[in-house]
């Protein structure tokens, strides 16, 4: 063969097999790519299967962080104040745990000092005063403006005269009260000698206003506003189921904050279960400590004592005793009261018992309020809901049934809803 026959015929076969081995590396090349690609594009979808998943832990660290920081916070919260929205403080718990009287320990729980927003400023006896007083006269059923719409009268008849004391009646003026006030009213010449408007509006109070009582007649400020006053001045409240005692007690805490007095309250209805929560609830919107038991059903004695107790060493100037709602013929709940007020003047002296009347049930209290007198002893009446209707007449019974005075009234559902009686506002009130 040819020499450079041989030579062509190797260079040929040297060229087909690097064609042949260039096509075989490209299509491997190729495969290697696609690979590589549908896995990229799989990791893609699946949130990375390496740099994904150190994203996502990422997130997660990130998102536990916060957790955790929220965890915190709300325990700071509590540990200092409730949310704003309830503007209520958590109670922490003493560690001061001691017995009472019957043996049965109390846990002390006080309301934390709030610093923030979430502790109420009181409103002030004198802006109370005006807003009642204003209440009162905007009232469209005020029994005084009944009784001088028929007085005013050019003439007035006998039949006038029955209707003025059925207004009496159905005001709960009481009966003698009723009789007394239609015989002065008689003999008046200002009302039965004359037909001037101003002169028997005059008249009338005049006559309202004496068998209510003023000026040094009836002295209605609370014992622990006194001069002399003993410190801290202890003040027990007593009443029946539904008449607003907790409540009141509680708003009577604010009235004595406002006034820059330190308060602190015995929860001594252990009979019903939210009682204590409901006063600690007042206490701590104004940073009033409350002074409970560790159990339902204890011995509310013992929890009057341990109050009493904490008050005086800790130099309270007043200290407000909740009592259980009762009824006036169980005997020995009313024999429990008596108890109370023994068993808290072992440490302080009790100034006060407050009697809370509902004032729409009218004749119906009289018989509670001799009862509770006479198992306790009263120094005073707080009328919850006067609100100037018909029933404003209990005002004059309640003071000539029992011999004391009405101290303390209250006309809505507001925290700041109570105030001192002030006898002329509440008789130009209910004749406005």
């Amino acid at each position: 063969m040819d020499t450079s026959l041989m030579l062509s015929v190797v260079i040929a076969v040297v060229a087909v097999i690097a064609v042949v081995a260039g096509l075989l590396i490209w299509r491997s090349r190729r495969r290697r790519n696609d690979a590589l690609a549908t896995k990229s594009a799989v990791t893609r979808q699946d949130g990375g299967a390496v740099g994904g998943t150190g994203s996502q832990d990422g997130r997660s660290t990130a998102t536990a962080a916060a957790a955790s920081q929220a965890e915190q916070a709300e325990q700071a919260e509590r540990a200092g104040s409730a949310p704003q929205s309830t503007g209520v403080q958590q109670s922490a718990p003493s560690a001061d745990l001691s017995s009472g009287p019957a043996g049965t320990v109390q846990k002390a729980t006080e309301a934390t000092q709030p610093t923030g927003p979430s502790t109420e400023q009181p409103e002030s006896s004198d802006s109370r005063l005006v807003r009642l007083k204003a209440r009162l006269s905007q009232s469209s059923n005020a029994f005084g403006r009944a009784l001088f719409s028929i007085l005013a009268k050019d003439q007035l008849s006998e039949s006038d005269w029955e209707d003025v004391e059925d207004t009496l009646l159905l005001a709960d003026v009481g009966a003698q009260a009723s009789e007394e006030l239609v015989d002065e009213l008689r003999n008046d010449a200002r009302i039965t000698g004359t037909a001037d408007p101003a002169q028997v509006k005059e008249a009338l109070r005049a006559k309202l206003l004496a068998l209510v009582g003023t000026g040094a007649d009836v002295d209605r400020r609370l014992n622990a506003d006194k001069p002399y006053a003993h410190k801290p001045g202890v003040i027990i409240m007593v009443g029946v189921n539904g008449t607003g005692k907790t409540t009141t007690a509680g708003k009577l805490a604010r009235l004595f904050v406002a006034e820059g007095k330190s308060v602190m309250m015995g929860a001594a209805d252990t009979f019903r279960a939210a009682a204590a929560d409901q006063l600690e609830t007042w206490g701590a919107k104004v940073a009033v400590p409350v002074v409970r038991s560790d159990k339902d059903g204890a011995d509310p004695a013992s929890v009057a004592f341990e109050a009493a107790q904490r008050a005086k060493d800790e130099h309270a100037d007043v200290l407000i005793i909740d009592t259980a709602g009762r009824l006036q013929n169980k005997a020995n709940l009313m024999d429990e009261l008596g108890k109370i007020r023994r068993v808290t003047e072992k440490v302080l002296p009790v100034d006060e018992v407050l009697l809370v009347l509902d004032a729409t049930t009218g004749q119906n209290g009289m018989a509670q309020a001799k009862v509770f007198a006479e198992a306790i002893g009263l120094t005073g009446v707080v009328l919850s809901k006067l609100d100037g209707s018909a029933k404003g007449g209990i005002v004059i019974s309640v003071q000539k049934e029992l011999g004391v005075p009405v101290k303390l009234v209250g006309l809505g559902e507001g925290p700041d809803d109570l105030a001192p009686f002030d006898a002329a506002g509440f008789i130009d009130g209910i004749l406005a």
